[in-house]
């Protein structure tokens, strides 16, 4: 527990003066425990303005490029992926098309992550409790929980418009801009306060927010997609991601939607309090369903428990990889039209390809890659959450060895994202209308395994040394490594700088002719980091949070 916990312990000697006593402590104390995540969230999603619009310039450097770029973005598959292209002549147009939507989405998840962790995870911990003694007033600490998720939203969206503004875009437009992507994670703090109240155990209040965040994701798409020109359909508002979409930045500049997601996320939060009063402490409105009586033989294994406690994870990504392979396969031609293969942009972007097509296409497999990356990433830090959270221990406990438990997590990361490359790159090539084959495209996005499995490799030596920082210190290593082998080129970083990456250096087919060296180095480097890493963790101490 955090150097600040004493401090409220200290509290305990006063008497609480209401159900909102001590919450200016409780957000200094919420603020200690996360400023870390928190600063990172912030600058990650802000910094993306620069950096795209940076990009963009580059590829559409006369208006005649950003027109032919507007008939491309009125595609229904555009649409259903980044929205309306209400501006797509503009390069504020462009922008939002491009970053708006992955930043709006992005912050939303965020919200609901950060509300879980403070709120329904440190219930379920028994930390809620303790804190609640006497020092605390019944509300003061979840109250404070949304108001510091809310300012993660706040202060991100400051930071998007002053970026936007520094870049040189429309005033009007920029302040819009940051706060339709503040307004959406607004809403969501709302969203995932009630979701907190309704599940009994964090892992239940996650992916409840999670899943109304992709409903109302599907249903902006829908809308989207039935819409005439960029005239905007009645379903449309019945997402919030919508509302902060139609707040449309560089073009209407409507300010009152954002009203709307203020006050959603108020009443959200509001509901949420009213409900925390006439309920139990650590039970939610909808009890935890009941398993059977007796566990199958595979689940009572370790590789069956990890898939069990992942499915939700898997399934979620696995339909990613689907809608992701679709799109890239449908827009894959008419991207062509629209890159100048004389610009630095263009050139960085086909990497190095001098056939438009192949060069696209080799692209699109890398985020194919980048999307089975995270995942991989996401789903081994699960290992890390069972320790941190105790639970390690008593499945410990008996004969189980702890490399055949760390090794049924491994093991399901590193063969979900081997089923997300070969799923998307067969999408993306039997969706691309001739261009390429399923079959082609999916041996081309397996190639980027071993550089999925470095980064497996990365995160079980930091499990084994640096338990702690291990999830976060590999986020930086695949952000890095993402960010490097899609913008290198862009940063004037030379070839064997990119090629040093685990992203970077897979050969981009089919663009680039197929080399195994690369490949087998990657392996051999992921498994040497997994040795030492599984070896140290079956000879350390057990560290919780």
């Amino acid at each position: 527990m955090s150097v600040a916990a004493p401090r409220l312990h200290a509290a305990a000697a006063r008497p609480a003066a209401g159900t909102l006593a001590g919450f200016g402590l409780s957000v200094r104390f919420i603020l200690r425990r996360n400023w870390l995540r928190l600063l990172i969230w912030a600058a990650v999603l802000a910094i993306m303005i620069p950096i795209v619009y940076t990009s963009q310039q580059e590829a559409f450097p006369t208006q005649a490029s950003r027109n032919a770029y507007a008939n491309v973005a009125n595609m229904p598959a555009i649409a259903a992926m980044t929205g309306l292209p209400y501006a797509a002549g503009s390069l504020g147009g462009i922008l939002v098309i491009k970053i708006w939507m992955t930043l709006a989405v992005a912050l939303g998840l965020a919200s609901v992550f950060l509300v879980t962790r403070n709120g329904r995870a440190d219930e379920e911990a028994g930390r809620t409790e303790l804190l609640r003694g006497s020092a605390l007033g019944r509300h003061a600490f979840s109250l404070a929980n949304y108001v510091v998720a809310g300012g993660l939203s706040v202060v991100t969206g400051l930071l998007i418009s002053l970026l936007a503004l520094s870049d040189g875009l429309p005033a009007a437009g920029s302040w819009v801009l940051g706060g339709s992507i503040a307004g959406v994670g607004l809403a969501f703090v709302g969203i995932a306060a009630l979701c907190g109240q309704v599940s009994s155990t964090s892992r239940g209040a996650n992916s409840l927010g999670v899943a109304v965040l992709a409903v109302f994701y599907l249903i902006r798409a829908m809308a989207d997609v039935n819409a005439h020109d960029t005239n905007v359909t009645a379903l449309s508002w019945l997402s919030p991601i919508g509302w902060g979409q139609n707040m449309r930045s560089y073009a209407q500049d409507t300010w009152w939607p954002f009203l709307a997601l203020l006050a959603l996320a108020a009443a959200g939060s509001a509901l949420a309090l009213r409900i925390e009063t006439r309920r139990d402490l650590g039970l939610g409105l909808l009890p935890a369903r009941r398993g059977p009586a007796r566990a199958t033989a595979f689940l009572s294994s370790p590789l069956g428990l990890s898939l069990r406690l992942q499915r939700a994870t898997l399934v979620s990504w696995l339909a990613g990889a689907v809608i992701a392979g679709l799109f890239f396969g449908s827009v894959a031609k008419a991207m062509t039209t629209v890159l100048d293969p004389s610009n630095t942009f263009a050139k960085a972007f086909l990497g190095g390809s001098h056939d438009m097509l192949n060069g696209i296409l080799g692209t699109f497999v890398l985020f194919n890659a980048m999307l089975a990356g995270a995942f991989a990433v996401q789903s081994l830090s699960g290992a890390r959450a069972e320790e941190s959270g105790g639970r390690l221990e008593s499945q410990l406990a008996g004969s189980l060895a702890r490399t055949r438990w760390l090794g049924a997590h491994a093991a399901v990361a590193a063969v979900g994202s081997a089923v997300m490359l070969l799923l998307g790159g067969w999408l993306t090539g039997v969706s691309s209308d001739g261009a390429a084959t399923g079959s082609a495209m999916a041996w081309a996005s397996f190639a980027y395994w071993p550089a999925v499995l470095l980064m497996l490799g990365v995160l079980l030596f930091l499990h084994g040394y640096l338990p702690r920082l291990s999830v976060s210190l590999t986020w930086a290593v695949y952000g890095l490594s993402v960010v490097v082998a899609m913008f290198g080129p862009l940063f004037s970083l030379s070839e064997n700088a990119i090629k040093a990456t685990p992203f970077g250096a897979v050969p981009r087919m089919p663009a680039e002719d197929f080399a195994f060296l690369p490949l087998l180095v990657l392996t051999a480097v992921a498994v040497v980091l997994a040795a030492f890493g599984i070896r140290r963790f079956t000879t350390r101490d057990i560290v919780p949070e």
